[in-house]
């Protein structure tokens, strides 16, 4: 089994996609027993017009579909950022065996940051979680994402670099 950097790495190429489709650059990628890759998604909800449209919503669904079952039993999910309500609530219903995320999100993160919505004695499944794997390489694509916006909305040039 390749490494939780290894996956990570997957996770940040989904949120360098939504970078360059200007979403929030957010990236996920659902790892099966055997180590495969069987779901990623990146954050579209501006492009999709849905508010669901999360990372890790993309990603359980896309492995969802290949698999034919909503369940994603013994899987691990590879998150750049740490999940919000929502993908916490999605994250124990598709029963997964385990969760990491790069880094934390102050404002809305459910994981650890602003509550442990993962962790609660009336689910029925427990999800282990790790986290801070390439964190600072994430917080770098978000950086550059909103120092992006920023520019945008004072009228200043995007750079490239």
């Amino acid at each position: 089994m390749r490494s939780d950097e290894f996956y990570m790495h997957r996770a940040l190429d989904q949120a360098r996609e939504a970078l360059s489709a200007g979403e929030v650059p957010v990236g996920a990628v659902l790892v099966d027993p055997r180590g495969e890759i069987i779901g990623s998604g990146y954050n579209a909800p501006i492009a999709s017009h849905d508010p669901s449209a999360h990372a890790e919503i993309q990603a359980l669904r896309d492995a969802a579909l290949r698999l034919g079952n909503y369940r994603l039993d013994d899987c691990t999910l590879y998150v750049t950022l740490e999940p919000c309500m929502m993908c916490s609530g999605a994250i124990i219903h598709a029963r997964l065996a385990r969760l990491v995320y790069a880094a934390t999100e102050p404002r809305a993160g459910m994981v650890e940051s602003r509550a442990n919505l993962i962790d609660q004695p009336w689910h029925n499944h427990r999800v282990t979680v790790a986290s801070g794997i390439l964190a600072s390489r994430s917080k770098q694509l978000l950086q550059t994402f909103f120092e992006q916006r920023r520019d945008q909305s004072t009228g200043g040039t995007i750079s490239n670099s």
